[in-house]
């Protein structure tokens, strides 16, 4: 499981504070959501594979897709599979 910190996923339906299961035997496609890490730095964003081109894409449209440069670390931790949002 892991916590989500902040807006850019709302769109998804995965809001602040909410939690995810997160499966780490399943291997992400194209449109995957995801929990990655670039340079370490978690996310969980969208994954959009374009050619040799990775791009971590927000569901909310306030924040741009986050293009992964050459030089940068990424690790996917895993595929985002079920949302938990508390309502308190």
């Amino acid at each position: 499981m892991a916590k989500i910190d902040g807006d850019s996923m709302e769109g998804a339906k995965i809001f602040h504070d909410s939690l995810v299961v997160v499966d780490r035997s399943r291997k992400p496609s194209s449109g995957s959501i995801v929990i990655a890490a670039v340079n370490n730095e978690p996310l969980c964003k969208i994954l959009i594979l374009q050619g040799d081109h990775v791009v971590l894409k927000s569901a909310n449209p306030a924040y741009p897709p986050r293009h992964i440069l050459e030089g940068e670390e990424l690790s996917i931790w895993g595929v985002v599979r079920h949302g938990v949002t508390s309502f308190e």
